[in-house]
């Protein structure tokens, strides 16, 4: 296996489409109700764990002293919170980091928006919230300490209005939902081709599949690859927990077979004492 494929094209293709101010905008001004133009007041502020010890969020953006988070997610995950106040503490450490925390002025901070568009297999209502308080063991009724991230389900036939604002959104669900529903039928790389083909027709990311086609098929025939090593490891898995159970339940008979033996000669000593003893009352007598 390649140590570098992705673990997710999903995740891969989020970023590559909203690596693009204006397309970054385009969401922005779709989930705040906005209508912005200039897309260079976006300061992009994306995670990369090359860089910090292995923190990587999908997008990452400062605008008008507000900061948003935004994490692309195809399996259900109750610690989104406790990851975003990981990516907002390193993104805060960036944007500080030649500042003076230890002054007695106080730094101005953006402030903070964790946004999760899910488009995984698993039902989910359109909408929802995740908070960080959820997880303290000792409940407070006003946590020193919370997160908010916004879920929003991005599923065809869920988040009409966002897909009516932001095009490429929209684009993005649209691809997805065909490779999963072509992968159904049809070998990966003929759902993708498939997929490509029909979108660039249909002018869904047409120009971008046409500037980064061959990457795109890369990330989702990579993708698959490492979805079977991940089954067949959970497997693997399986296997060895049946091995285990088995030697496990070997040694359970094989020490049981022990004790009965030990029983079976503790028995017949006690036989024989008790013959011994009946003999030497026998004599006396």
């Amino acid at each position: 296996m390649n140590g570098n494929v992705a673990k997710d094209y999903k995740d891969r293709l989020f970023r590559m489409i909203f690596n693009d101010r204006e397309k970054l905008l385009e969401l922005y001004n779709a989930m705040n109700g906005s209508d912005y133009k200039d897309a260079s007041e976006l300061q992009v502020v994306t995670l990369e764990n090359a860089i910090y010890l292995s923190m990587k969020n999908d997008v990452a953006y400062v605008l008008h002293d507000e900061l948003f988070l935004y994490e692309q997610q195809s399996t259900k995950n109750a610690n989104m919170p406790l990851r975003c106040l990981f990516y907002a503490s390193d993104t805060y450490s960036v944007l500080v980091k030649d500042k003076n925390i230890y002054g007695t002025k106080m730094l101005p901070l953006p402030s903070p928006t964790f946004v999760v568009f899910y488009n995984g297999k698993q039902k989910m209502d359109e909408e929802g919230e995740l908070r960080l308080s959820d997880a303290f063991v000792k409940k407070q009724e006003n946590p020193n300490l919370e997160v908010i991230v916004k879920v929003k389900n991005i599923n065809m036939g869920n988040s009409r209005e966002l897909f009516e604002k932001c095009r490429p959104m929209r684009d993005y669900m649209i691809f997805v939902d065909k490779v999963r529903r072509y992968s159904q039928e049809q070998t990966l790389e003929d759902a993708v081709e498939q997929t490509i083909r029909e979108c660039m027709e249909e002018d869904v990311m047409a120009d971008f599949l046409k500037k980064n086609r061959a990457e795109v098929v890369k990330m989702c025939l990579y993708e698959y690859d490492e979805e079977k090593q991940r089954e067949f490891d959970r497997e693997e898995g399986r296997e060895e927990e049946r091995q285990n159970t088995l030697r496990e339940k070997a040694r359970a008979d094989e020490e049981k077979a022990r004790a009965d033996e030990e029983k079976l000669r503790a028995d017949e000593a006690f036989r024989k004492i008790a013959m011994l003893e009946k003999q030497l009352a026998e004599l006396k007598e």
